[in-house]
């Protein structure tokens, strides 16, 4: 399982794609879910929420466990997917398109920059 080359990736297993100049997509990654299991609800912050890169800003329960899930970024979520509070199962079935969670401004534009590239992250996965 490769990570995509075009994202940027947490070490909590969450990627991370530019939208606009300062706005990002946040998602978790198919290793993520493969690790997690069947997704079975999803608990995210509401549009207007300030988060901080490395705090908790939502949970993801599937029928092996509840994680938490962690900012990348430092920002304001403008966007949340309601599909997967509906359809939580998207999050296994399409981790890095319909199962994005949320979109962030962020406070610094180049802070995803510091996030690991695909090459790192596959390396990060490959233990």
């Amino acid at each position: 399982m490769s990570a995509p080359e075009e994202l940027r990736y947490t070490e909590e297993h969450e990627w991370v794609a530019t939208r606009a100049d300062d706005v990002v997509r946040v998602g978790i990654t198919e290793y993520a879910q493969d690790q997690l299991g069947d997704v079975v609800f999803v608990d995210l912050p509401e549009a207007g929420k300030s988060v901080t890169a490395g705090e908790p800003f939502g949970e993801i329960e599937s029928t092996k466990s509840v994680s938490e899930l962690f900012a990348p970024v430092d920002g304001e979520v403008v966007a949340v997917n309601d599909a997967v509070a509906d359809s939580p199962e998207l999050i296994n079935s399409d981790p890095y398109g319909e199962g994005w969670l949320v979109e962030i401004r962020v406070s610094d534009p180049d802070a995803p920059s510091g996030l690991l590239d695909a090459d790192a992250y596959n390396r990060l996965t490959a233990g």
